[in-house]
């Protein structure tokens, strides 16, 4: 017997929308949430359009294009979503099309699986692909497991229901982050620096892993089933705490050469969603660190990559000994996913973006008609940063609630290694 696949009656609005396109195929991808007894899909998006493909009138699919979409839609995932797999509407046999399906499925997933710095080996690894025939409006959905190169198409269950995430769980906690990652020589080198970063980021996500996690300040036995979800629009909430150890290995045990070193210090806003079929504290737990990781991981690949691009990496080679770069992490915005549900996706918005470019985003990447009073940008507060008398500060109010603030001040010497206190959604480049 499949998997079966409850799918909010949304997404069928939103597939027959794309029947009516007058380019096709169409591709795009299906969101949501696997547990072991059933796959639940609150959300699908179209990929976006290649201008140069609309400029030529091309229907050719673009895999790299397509796998390159899902890895940014990844991104704006919180705790509790992922990328389920993929759908595509054409009139081609759907028998024909399902060895294209496969392809692309499993380089979605080979893409996106680069980006994770977990352990995904206990993880639901089938993966959903769905065909929809835009004259006769008939679907064939079948599945592939990720894991196995070898896997066959297998069948599965489509099923329509409204209110799919109306009544799911929502657990949060603001998490403090203290990160130092050694860089290469080389911080030119693109791939030697991304590396770096990852592992000196893997190591802090193995803590974060390991942290005691408490739920409305107690420790719950993981098979302890979370209060509430089972009525329709309750939307229960939790506030959790991550209490992480402190790394046993100190700085000065390690010798190594770098050409430098990124510090990432701050407080994130971490949150995740969970089904109403009787979610459990393990599974809570378990997305609320993921979450912790991923947007963390987000932040500091995003700055990465903004500097390599704009060749500020480069210029290290003439900085002054010891001198410090500070740069502001992007913010978390998060937007609800329909009106009625608790659910949301999220953008990262940098200091210098307003919120049309989150709403431009959120429309190009994940196809949603979103309004600026639609946004929450309530939850984190973007660091400011200014000197004073030689002394870079930065402070920063990060919200567990949005009723509840706290102020993180910090300062520190343009010649000391480590910052003095906490201040949230901070990256520093040092150079040794």
């Amino acid at each position: 017997m499949g998997r079966t696949y409850i799918v909010e009656d949304a997404v069928e609005g939103y597939l027959t929308k794309q029947c009516e396109q007058k380019v096709v195929p169409v591709t795009g991808l299906l969101i949501g949430q696997s547990s072991t007894q059933r796959e639940y899909v609150v959300t699908a998006t179209r990929t976006p359009q290649r201008e140069e493909c609309a400029a030529s009138g091309g229907n050719s699919l673009d895999k790299e294009w397509v796998t390159e979409h899902a890895r940014q839609v990844s991104r704006m995932l919180p705790g509790g979503l992922s990328v389920l797999g993929v759908f595509i509407v054409t009139d081609n046999d759907a028998k024909d099309t399902l060895a294209t399906l496969r392809q692309l499925v499993f380089a979605v997933e080979n893409l996106i699986s680069t980006e994770r710095l977990w352990n995904s080996a206990e993880d639901v690894s089938d993966r959903v692909v769905l065909h929809v025939n835009p004259q006769t409006r008939k679907t064939l959905c079948r599945t592939f497991d990720v894991k196995d190169p070898k896997s066959v198409a297998k069948p599965a269950d489509w099923k329509y229901q409204s209110g799919v995430c109306s009544s799911w769980s929502t657990v949060s906690c603001c998490l403090s982050v203290d990160v130092l990652v050694p860089l290469p020589d080389n911080t030119a080198a693109t791939e030697d620096t991304d590396k770096c970063l990852k592992e000196g980021l893997r190591g802090w996500a193995r803590r974060v892993e390991s942290a005691v996690c408490l739920i409305d300040g107690r420790r719950p036995a993981a098979d302890t089933e979370l209060a509430g979800g089972q009525k329709r629009n309750a939307r229960p909430t939790y506030t959790a705490q991550l209490l992480i150890t402190s790394d046993e290995r100190r700085l000065t045990d390690v010798v190594q050469r770098c050409g430098g070193s990124v510090s990432v210090r701050g407080a994130v806003y971490s949150t995740a969603y969970l089904h109403s079929n009787k979610p459990k504290a393990r599974l809570a737990e378990k997305l609320l660190k993921r979450d912790a990781v991923s947007t963390v991981t987000t932040r500091a690949q995003m700055v990465l990559e903004e500097l390599l691009t704009s060749g500020g990496a480069s210029e290290g080679g003439s900085r002054d000994k010891h001198q410090r770069e500070q740069f502001c992490l992007p913010h978390r915005v998060f937007c609800p996913v329909e009106a009625s549900g608790p659910v949301c996706v999220c953008d990262y918005r940098f200091s210098d973006e307003g919120p049309s470019e989150v709403i431009d985003r959120l429309k190009e990447m994940l196809d949603m008609d979103a309004a600026e009073k639609d946004l929450d940008t309530r939850r984190e507060t973007p660091a400011e940063v200014w000197e004073r008398d030689g002394v870079h500060e930065a402070t920063v109010e990060t919200a567990e609630a949005p009723q509840s603030k706290r102020n993180y001040f910090g300062a520190a010497m343009a010649t000391t290694v480590a910052l003095l206190a906490t201040a949230a959604s901070m990256l520093y480049l040092n150079d040794v």
